[in-house]
C-alpha cells in the first residue's frame, strides 16, 4: 500500500477553482484536545508538493524538529528529508501521526527518530539532545515549532494554569531544547524558531498565544546576537492561517469553516507552502541571513 494511500491527490478536492478567485472553507469540525490529531482533519492537509525537485540542500545532515509530526511540522520532516536530511521529531503524544511522517521519511531513504514526551519538561530536552547524538553522532539544525493555543474572548477568562501552559510550551520548551542543544551545534550550523503573524498584528481571542510568539520574534533576534560569534545562524517563520491541527483543536466549528478567509489571497496556507521558508533558513542559501524572521501569511501586511 502506498504511504499516500489515506491521502487526496495534489491540488486536492476542497479548492475551488485553479484560480482561487473565490474563498476556501473547510467543513465544520472541531477537536476536543489539542494539539490535535491530522489524520481526524478534513480534508487533509497538504503536507508535499508533488511538483518539488530536491537537489541535495541538506544532504547528511541531522535535524531535530519540535512538533514534527504533524502540519508544518510534517511539511518540514517531508520536504528535508527529500534533500536528504536525517530527522528527530519531538512530539507530544500523536503516535499515529508521528509513525506515518517517520514512515514518509524513510521514504525518501533517510533515518527518522521519534522521541515523544512534553517539552514543558526540561529533561525531555536533554534527552532528546543526547539521544540524537547517541543515534545520529551530530546536530546541524534545530527548529523550535511545537505550539498550544486556547482561544478566550477576554483576558479575564485566561486562567493561571492556560498561562502557564501556554508560555511552557511556546516558549520556556524552545529555551530549553536550544540550551541543552547549542553544545553540539558547530560553525554554520542553524536554529530556526516558529512564530506567528499574530506577533505582529495580534488577535483580540489570543492573548497568551500572540504574547508567546512575540517572545519567540525577540528570542529569535537575541539570540542570533548571542551566537554570531560562533557562527551559528537563528532565525524565524511567522505563518499566518495554516491548515494544521492546531485549527481544529483550538477553534470552534463555526470558526473553522471560514479559516482563512480574511486573507488578501482569501484562503489558508497549506503546510507544503510554508515549509520551504524553513529549508531556505536551515541551508547553506542563507548564510548571510541570521536574526531574520520570514512571513508567509497569505499577503498580510505586517
Amino acid at each position: 500500500m502506498s504511504i499516500y494511500s489515506n491521502y487526496p491527490e495534489y491540488p486536492y478536492v476542497g479548492f475551488k477553482d485553479e484560480n482561487l478567485k473565490t474563498p476556501l472553507t473547510f467543513p465544520k469540525q472541531h477537536q476536543d484536545v489539542q494539539p490535535g490529531m491530522e489524520y481526524l482533519m478534513q480534508p487533509l492537509p497538504i503536507f508535499d508538493n508533488p511538483n518539488y525537485v530536491p537537489s541535495g540542500k541538506l544532504q547528511d545532515k541531522v535535524v531535530i524538529i519540535s512538533g514534527g509530526d504533524s502540519g508544518i511540522g510534517r511539511a518540514i520532516s517531508f520536504l528535508f528529508a527529500k534533500e536528504g536530511a536525517d530527522i528527530v521529531i519531538s512530539y507530544l503524544n500523536e503516535q499515529e501521526d508521528a509513525n506515518y511522517t517517520k514512515q514518509l521519511v524513510e521514504s525518501c531513504g533517510r533515518r527518522c527518530l521519534l522521541i515523544p514526551g512534553d517539552l514543558r519538561d526540561e529533561q525531555l530536552s536533554h534527552y532528546i539532545a543526547q539521544s540524537t547524538i547517541n543515534y545520529f553522532g551530530k546536530i546541524d539544525v534545530l527548529i523550535n515549532n511545537c505550539g498550544v493555543q486556547f482561544p478566550q474572548n477576554s483576558i479575564l477568562d485566561i486562567t493561571s494554569k492556560q498561562l502557564h501552559d501556554t508560555f511552557e510550551t511556546n516558549i520556556f520548551s524552545f529555551f530549553y531544547l536550544t540550551k541543552a542543544v547549542l553544545p553540539y551545534l558547530e560553525a554554520n550550523s542553524s536554529i530556526i524558531n516558529t512564530t506567528s503573524i499574530t506577533a505582529y498584528a495580534g488577535k483580540k481571542n489570543l492573548i497568551d498565544y500572540s504574547s508567546t510568539k512575540g517572545a519567540i520574534s525577540v528570542f529569535t533576534k537575541s539570540l542570533s546576537l548571542s551566537l554570531a560569534d560562533q557562527k551559528i545562524r537563528v532565525n524565524a517563520v511567522a505563518p499566518g492561517p495554516i491548515w494544521t491541527p492546531l485549527i481544529p483543536s483550538s477553534f470552534s466549528a463555526e470558526e473553522v469553516e471560514v479559516f482563512g478567509t480574511d486573507t488578501p489571497l482569501k484562503r489558508a496556507g497549506q503546510p507544503f507552502e510554508v515549509a520551504p521558508a524553513y529549508l531556505y533558513l536551515a541551508s547553506d542559501d542563507s548564510r548571510y541571513v541570521t536574526g531574520q524572521v520570514i512571513h508567509v501569511n497569505g499577503g498580510t501586511i505586517v
